[in-house]
């Protein structure tokens, strides 16, 4: 086995290859005057390479990643697993207006015909119940970052009330409050535009002990704004945020600090100053298992 990563992931691919104890080699990457990529691999692969990279601000990426993954075929990869901690194009899974592309369906498919194996961390599924759903191959394999967060979080605090910020978070916010023994509370949260929000919080005294806003996906960081707003007028100053995917565009992270958030960590998907929260014993453990 061998890991390529990409230069933007090369720190947690790293860790990850130090973990399997596995060679690892960069993937060369160069952009001509008009934007198209050159892509480089070691002239000779093993049977089994592991492509490392999180795809956010996925464009460029994705065309990158197929490149690479023709590419590796051709040089003698039998079989390709991508490492993908944070998993692009997945929220589109109907297209809510005629014509509209239904991108779940299509980089999918894409992803399921370049690679024999797609690992993610808690990828962000709205109307479907398994990731194989939306990339169709059997090893499509959809991880979880709760144990690395109730872990790191039970370090930081004693006890505390974890917030999810809409239903959809329910099921990972109650599995982190339950194995380490914190409370947990779920708001209801309407969607009206990319940047506006409402939201109402579940009842529950939020006075006098830390609440930890946890959030799978945080883009505009106007969903935990606007939950630290709220739990603010019911009476509490000492508000975190724990999360998943810090995809952070624009002054997403200062305005979250701004609405009263007094810290945020993140996961090491992303490459972010907030990312403290390491998955490389996740990601070891599942590639093991899928080598065997």
């Amino acid at each position: 086995m061998m890991i390529l990563a990409f230069p933007d992931y090369l720190s947690q691919a790293q860790r990850l290859a130090a973990r399997l104890d596995v060679p690892l080699a960069e993937i060369v990457l160069h952009h001509f005057p008009d934007s198209e990529s050159l892509v480089r691999l070691p002239p000779s692969l093993p049977e089994h390479v592991v492509v490392c990279r999180s795809l956010n601000q996925p464009n460029d990426k994705l065309i990158e990643l197929m490149l690479c993954a023709v590419t590796a075929r051709e040089l003698g990869a039998k079989r390709l697993t991508l490492v993908a901690p944070y998993l692009s194009y997945m929220r589109q899974d109907i297209a809510n207006q005629p014509g509209e592309a239904v991108s779940q369906r299509i980089v999918g498919k894409l992803l399921a015909d370049l690679f024999d194996d797609v690992l993610t961390v808690d990828p962000h599924l709205h109307r479907i119940s398994s990731l194989t759903q939306a990339i169709p191959i059997k090893n499509a394999i959809s991880l979880t970052a709760a144990n690395e967060i109730g872990a790191f979080l039970k370090q930081q605090f004693k006890s505390a009330i974890l917030l999810g910020p809409d239903s959809e978070s329910k099921q990972w916010v109650s599995a982190i409050a339950e194995n380490i023994g914190f409370d947990y509370a779920i708001a209801q949260k309407k969607r009206l535009g990319d940047r506006q929000v409402e939201m109402i919080l579940q009842d529950c005294d939020y006075r006098n002990r830390p609440v930890i806003i946890i959030d799978d996906v945080a883009s505009t960081g106007r969903t935990i704004a606007k939950a630290a707003g709220l739990l603010q007028a019911a009476g509490n100053d000492d508000i975190y945020a724990v999360i998943t995917h810090a995809l952070f565009c624009g002054d997403a992270y200062e305005h979250i600090l701004k609405a009263g958030v007094k810290n945020i960590w993140s996961t090491d998907s992303i490459d972010h100053p907030s990312a403290c929260i390491k998955l490389d014993a996740l990601l070891a453990d599942a590639i093991k298992a899928i080598a065997r």
